[in-house]
C-alpha cells in the first residue's frame, strides 16, 4: 500500500481548526491546549498544569471516514520540543480505550512511523490489557496526547498523517 495521506496540513491549514481540544479541567484540573495553523503545518500548544489533580492535555481530529486495512501504520512528519507525546488513536470496537504509541520527535523536523503492532490499549490513563486489539478498518479519530508529569509549556508541530 503505498501511502495514503489523512492530514496534511501545509497543503490544508483550516484542518486544523476542526481538531478539539480535551484537557484536564473535564476532571478538575487546570491545563490548556489549542491546535492551530502555523505557517509550517499545525501545532498542539499550552500548558500542561498539575495543580487541582490534573496533569494532561489533548486534542483530537474530527470523526474519520478512513478505511486504513491494509495499512501497518502511521508516518508522522513532527517537529517537538524535547517532551515525550502519545499519538493517540480511537476505534469502533475499543469504545473508550485509546490506542497509544510514544512520541518524542527532535526540533528539527523529522518522520516518524508508528507501526500499527506498536499500539498499547489505555482507558483514562491506565493500561488495558484485556481491551480488544487495534483494528485499523475502524479508526474513528487520531489525536496527540501530553501527560506523565511534564508540567509547562508544550509545542508539538504537526505537518503530516499519512497510512502507510
Amino acid at each position: 500500500m503505498s501511502p495514503s495521506t489523512l492530514f496534511d496540513f501545509t497543503a490544508a491549514p483550516d484542518a486544523a481548526t476542526a481538531w478539539r481540544s480535551v484537557d484536564d479541567p473535564v476532571m478538575g484540573g487546570v491545563s490548556q491546549s489549542q491546535f492551530a495553523a502555523t505557517e509550517d503545518g499545525a501545532a498542539f500548544t499550552g500548558e500542561v498544569s498539575l495543580k487541582q489533580g490534573g496533569g494532561f492535555c489533548s486534542v483530537r481530529a474530527p470523526a474519520l471516514t478512513a478505511d486504513l486495512r491494509g495499512a501497518h501504520g502511521l508516518r508522522l512528519r513532527l517537529r517537538g520540543d524535547g517532551k515525550r507525546y502519545w499519538l493517540t488513536m480511537y476505534t469502533e470496537a475499543g469504545g473508550p480505550v485509546s490506542y497509544r504509541a510514544s512520541v518524542q520527535p527532535p526540533a528539527d523536523w523529522t518522520s516518524v512511523t508508528v507501526p500499527f503492532d506498536a499500539l498499547t490499549p489505555y482507558r483514562r490513563g491506565s493500561h488495558v490489557p484485556e481491551a480488544p486489539a487495534f483494528v485499523p478498518g475502524q479508526l474513528r479519530t487520531i489525536g496527540f496526547l501530553i501527560a506523565d508529569q511534564q508540567a509547562g509549556p508544550f509545542r508539538l508541530e504537526v505537518a503530516r498523517i499519512q497510512a502507510v
